[in-house]
C-alpha cells in the first residue's frame, strides 16, 4: 500500500509539474491574455500605475527546486502539496474549498495567482515593477536542510548574477529598488550575518548588498522596517466563487460558540515558565475569579447559554495539524477566542485560520501580528477586532486569561465577531482561476500586490528626491 500511495503522489507530482510548466512557459513568452481563467481584460486607465512586468527567470530557480520536492528528510516530503498549483489536495473529495495546504508553497500560489494579474506588461520599461518568479524558501532548503548547509551565504548569489548579466538594463534601471519577490519562511530564516563563523540558522539572503533594494513579501519579518513587508500564512481555504465564498461566511456566523476560549498548537508541556506552559496550566486547573466558588463560577457559565466548555486545547504536537485543517477548524469554529502565543518565532499561521473560523485572535506580543501585517490587518484597528494581553503579565504576574475575557462586555464580542467576518476576504488566498463576482473582493494577494506597488512607488520616489 506504501509503494501504490508513493506511485500516486508521483503521478500527481509529475501532472502538476507539467501544466505549471505550460502556464509559466506563456507567462515567459507574454502570451498571458491566454490563460483560461482570464475573463476581464484591463483598460490602459485601469492599469496607471500599476503595470507589472514578470522577469522571465530559468527554470531552476522556480519549477526544477520542485522536483526536489522529497530530497529533505529532515524538513518534509512536500511533494504531495504540490498539487492545484500548491494549495495542496482538496481535503476530502467532495471539497470545493478546503485544501491541505503547505504554507512552504506560498511561492508557486504567489506565482500561478500573479499570471491573472489584469495589469501585466511585456515591457520592463513601462513596468512600475518587475516581480521575480524566485522559490526562494524552496531553494533555501539546500542550505537549511540539505548539503550545502555551510554556504548559506551564497544564497542569492546565482540569482544576482543571473540578473545583472541577463537583460541587465531591466535591474540597473533602478538598481533593484522596483523588483519584489515572495520569500515563504519568517525573514528570520534569510538573516544569517555574512561573517557569522561557524554560520548559525538561516541563509544570508536578506543580508546580501546586492538586494538591499528588492521588496520581499514574507510571512513574517523582523522588527525594523527593512527591505520586507509581511503577508498572511496561506489558510486552506481557497474558494473558487463566491457562492462557495458566502456559504462559508454564513456557517462562520451561525456557528455556536460554546467554548470560551482555544488553543491548537503545541509545546508548553516542559518545566520552564513560558506563554505556552502557562495556558495548558489554566486551562487544565482553570476557574473563573469573581467571589464564587470555583465548582459554581462553571455551573453559572452553563446556565446563562454561553459557553459549555472555558478552554479546549486541540493538540497540534508534532506538526500533525498543519496539513489537516478538519483536526482544528471545527473547533475553532466553536470557540468565541482563539489564543496566539508565540512559538519559535512571534507570529502562527493559526492567526489566519482564527479569522477564516470567525474566531477572535487573543495576542501575547506586539510582533505577533499588530507590527507584522499591516497591510491586511491595520494596526489602527486592532482593538476592534482581537485582544491583547502581555505574555509577561500572565507567566511572571499571574494574570488569567479566563479573568480578562470573561471581563469583556457579551455587546462588546458581538461586534469584534462582526468585525473579524469582515476581514475574512482580506487573509485568505482565493483560488486561481476564480469567477469574476469573487474576484471584486480583494484578498491577501490582491492586498499585497497594491502594497508593493505603493512601497515600490514610495522607494523610488525617494530615490529621485536624493
Amino acid at each position: 500500500m506504501a509503494y501504490k500511495s508513493r506511485i500516486v503522489q508521483i503521478f500527481i507530482f509529475i501532472i502538476t509539474n507539467f501544466f505549471l510548466l505550460l502556464i509559466i512557459d506563456s507567462a515567459s513568452s507574454q502570451n498571458i491574455l491566454t490563460i483560461e481563467s482570464r475573463s476581464d481584460p484591463a483598460t490602459p486607465e485601469d492599469c496607471s500605475n500599476r503595470w507589472i512586468h514578470i522577469r522571465n527567470l530559468p527554470s531552476r530557480f522556480n519549477l526544477d527546486l520542485l522536483t526536489n520536492c522529497s530530497d529533505y528528510p529532515l524538513f518534509d516530503d512536500f511533494c504531495p502539496y504540490l498539487a492545484n498549483h500548491g494549495l495542496g489536495q482538496k481535503t476530502h473529495i467532495r471539497s470545493r474549498s478546503w485544501y491541505r495546504t503547505d504554507p512552504l508553497l506560498l511561492e508557486l500560489i504567489f506565482h500561478r495567482r500573479i499570471l491573472e494579474y489584469p495589469c501585466l506588461t511585456d515591457d520592463p520599461d513601462v513596468a512600475n515593477a518587475v516581480f521575480l518568479p524566485y522559490y526562494a524558501a524552496i531553494d533555501s532548503l539546500r542550505y537549511l536542510y540539505g548539503p550545502d548547509v555551510n554556504s548559506s551565504f551564497q544564497h542569492g548569489m546565482d540569482l544576482f548574477q543571473f540578473l545583472r548579466s541577463d537583460e541587465p538594463g531591466i535591474w540597473e534601471r533602478n538598481m533593484g529598488h522596483d523588483h519584489f519577490l515572495v520569500m515563504a519562511r519568517p525573514a528570520w530564516d534569510f538573516s544569517q550575518p555574512l561573517n557569522n563563523d561557524p554560520p548559525v540558522w538561516g541563509t544570508s539572503f536578506l543580508e546580501l548588498p546586492e538586494f538591499y533594494n528588492i521588496t520581499a513579501l514574507v510571512p513574517e519579518g523582523r522588527p525594523w522596517p527593512l527591505q520586507e513587508h509581511a503577508v498572511p500564512y496561506p489558510t486552506s481555504f481557497h474558494p473558487q466563487n463566491l457562492t462557495y465564498f458566502e456559504a462559508w461566511i454564513q456557517r462562520v456566523k451561525r456557528s455556536r460558540r460554546t467554548s470560551l476560549m482555544l488553543f491548537a498548537g503545541g509545546g508548553g508541556i516542559g518545566s520552564a515558565p513560558n506563554i505556552r506552559r502557562s495556558i495548558r496550566n489554566e486551562c487544565e486547573n482553570g476557574t473563573i475569579k469573581n467571589n464564587i466558588s470555583s465548582s459554581s463560577s462553571f455551573n453559572i457559565v452553563q446556565r446563562n447559554g454561553v459557553y459549555s466548555k472555558l478552554c479546549h486545547i486541540v493538540d497540534c504536537s508534532n506538526g500533525i495539524c498543519e496539513h489537516d485543517p478538519i483536526r482544528y477548524m471545527k473547533p475553532m469554529l466553536q470557540a468565541t477566542f482563539c489564543l496566539q502565543p508565540p512559538g519559535d518565532t512571534p507570529t502562527r499561521r493559526s492567526t489566519f485560520d482564527a479569522i477564516t473560523a470567525g474566531c477572535i485572535p487573543v495576542f501575547f506580543e506586539e510582533l505577533s501580528a499588530k507590527t507584522q501585517y499591516g497591510w491586511h490587518l491595520p494596526a489602527d484597528k486592532f482593538a476592534e477586532f482581537s485582544v491583547f494581553i502581555p505574555k509577561e503579565e500572565v507567566v511572571f504576574k499571574g494574570l488569567r486569561i479566563l479573568d480578562v475575557l470573561m471581563g469583556i462586555p457579551r455587546s462588546e464580542v458581538r461586534r469584534m465577531r462582526q468585525s473579524i467576518v469582515e476581514l475574512i476576504p482580506r487573509v485568505m488566498y482565493r483560488r486561481h482561476g476564480s469567477s469574476l463576482e469573487l474576484r471584486s473582493k480583494k484578498d491577501a494577494f490582491d492586498i499585497a500586490i497594491d502594497g508593493a506597488l505603493q512601497t515600490i512607488k514610495d522607494k523610488l520616489g525617494d530615490t529621485l528626491e536624493h
